[in-house]
């Protein structure tokens, strides 16, 4: 027999069942999960040796928890992933409004039930996917809402005085009892209602209006908070931070690879359009280093941070700009162009803060930046480096792709359009590039070989080796100096 199966507070004696506290059940799995090396915050990249740890260490302390981070780092998720570690189902007084414990009630309604019919009494089970509730921190939130008030329309219909308890309708967090509870962006919650907290995070009880009520509530509770929040727009009030057991400090993926992981597992893609645009390594992580440049960037508001959101979604929007293009052209696939990157400037420039100095650049034009940046930073690891300086005869390996461009009087064009046959013509045509990748990049497969040589194009204008030119239909390369010369 099921355990999920009693129905009354007799059987559930005759079971043998033994209550615990959320937090003990939380302890006590993660403990067996540790033993058998399970895997408990799964999806998280990034956090195996520094936030999970803590994060371990204070659910078996039996903490309340704040996460403090920027924003886009997976606070929320790891306060939803802690569902894993309760118990499948929990029994609780069928009909009650916070989850009674059957062998250690406290609403007036389950006290007086349990006395009422003693094992006969009623139970229900509590799936642990029921035991989360989440609210999300603004200025308008109010006592009542999180805690509980006074209902006047309870009182008229059961003709009770507002003397009388029952007249009492429960906020948030006693309907949240045995469950795990998030405040998402505490500082944002005003200072009163804060206060509102003490009791219930040192006592774990409630105080109602001045009713002489005291509900011993068993909450897990998980806040998250943005360190931008301290200096902005509120704080946490000291009483508060001093009754919360650990703060653990989240972070933004560490390296490409990780980013990338994340990236990958978030970004919703139709499978349709996966198969129909491919994407050279190349190209990924390109887009990471892009949100690494963004983070580090001087014209972008460090402090208000660059989201993991943006690589998503600029993900998203890379892939849909080359299968707009393959629908426009009439072909079935694709394969994805370094230009095909100016399509994800939207979503740059929709999730980072600018400072003074970048909203004088423009918000698109400090995304277009990023781009040529990322290029700049990823090309020494496929090429020899270019110097700044060089000395007066000294040959390099790209003299002959600028030689090339300088013979060009009317400047080299990639239209946005192109199709792919006309594309790799195109690209196939600047011979000097095949005999650059044929030295550094010799196992290089085939189809990546165009997203490479656009690659060394935008490298070469980062380093004023040529000159690029954005118009309407597409992107214009030219030797800088060139047309200068030739006038002469």
């Amino acid at each position: 027999m099921k355990i999920e199966a009693i129905k009354t507070l007799g059987e559930l004696k005759k079971a043998g069942y033994k209550a615990k506290s959320i937090k003990d059940e939380l302890r006590n799995n993660l403990i067996d999960k540790i033993k058998s090396n399970e895997t408990v915050f799964d999806g998280v990249h990034g956090y195996e040796n520094t936030v999970v740890p803590e994060l371990e260490r204070a659910i078996l302390s039996r903490h309340n928890i704040n996460l403090l981070g920027l924003r886009g780092q997976a606070k929320t998720r790891l306060a939803r992933l802690m569902l894993n570690l309760l118990d499948e189902y929990i029994p609780y007084v069928d009909g009650s409004e916070i989850n009674d414990d059957p062998f250690h009630p406290i609403s007036r309604f389950a006290i007086e039930l349990i006395s009422e019919k003693g094992d006969n009494t009623p139970i229900a089970w509590l799936h642990r996917s029921d035991r989360f509730a989440e609210k999300l921190a603004t200025p308008d939130v109010t006592v009542a809402d999180i805690i509980g008030d006074v209902d006047p329309i309870k009182a008229a219909n059961l003709k009770l005085s507002y003397a009388d308890d029952r007249v009492i309708h429960y906020g948030m967090i006693p309907r949240a009892n045995r469950c795990i509870f998030v405040i998402n962006e505490l500082p944002d919650l005003q200072a009163r209602i804060q206060v509102a907290l003490f009791n219930i995070l040192q006592e774990g009880d409630i105080q109602i209006r001045g009713f002489k009520l005291r509900l011993p509530l068993d909450v897990q509770f998980v806040f998250t908070a943005n360190p931008e929040d301290y200096t902005n727009r509120g704080s946490i009030v000291t009483p508060l931070k001093d009754r919360i057991g650990s703060q653990i400090l989240t972070h933004y993926p560490m390296d490409i690879e990780t980013a990338r992981l994340i990236t990958e597992q978030e970004a919703k893609l139709v499978e349709s359009q996966k198969n129909a645009v491919m994407v050279p390594d190349l190209a990924r992580d390109l887009l990471e280093q892009i949100v690494f440049e963004a983070r580090e960037s001087e014209y972008i508001d460090a402090k208000s941070g660059v989201s993991a959101r943006l690589s998503i979604t600029a993900l998203e929007n890379l892939l849909s700009t080359a299968e707009r293009r393959a629908l426009k052209a009439g072909d079935r696939t694709t394969m994805l162009r370094l230009s095909d990157f100016v399509g994800i400037i939207p979503s740059i420039t929709g999730k980072v803060e600018l400072v003074y100095e970048g909203e004088q650049e423009g918000a698109a034009m400090v995304a277009y930046n990023l781009i040529g940046e990322a290029v700049k930073r990823l090309f020494s690891e496929f090429f020899p480096k270019i110097e700044k300086l060089k000395k007066e005869d000294e040959e390099t390996p790209y003299d002959t792709i600028v030689s090339w461009f300088f013979n060009q009087q009317d400047g080299f064009e990639i239209l946005d359009d192109l199709r792919d046959k006309e594309y790799k013509a195109l690209l196939d045509g600047i011979s000097p590039l095949d005999d650059l990748l044929g030295q550094y990049q010799p196992k290089l497969r085939k189809e990546d070989s165009y997203f490479v040589k656009e690659f060394v194009l935008w490298a070469l204008v980062e380093f004023k080796l040529l000159s690029k030119y954005r118009f309407t239909e597409g992107i214009q390369f030219k030797d800088p100096y060139g047309s200068y010369i030739r006038g002469i």
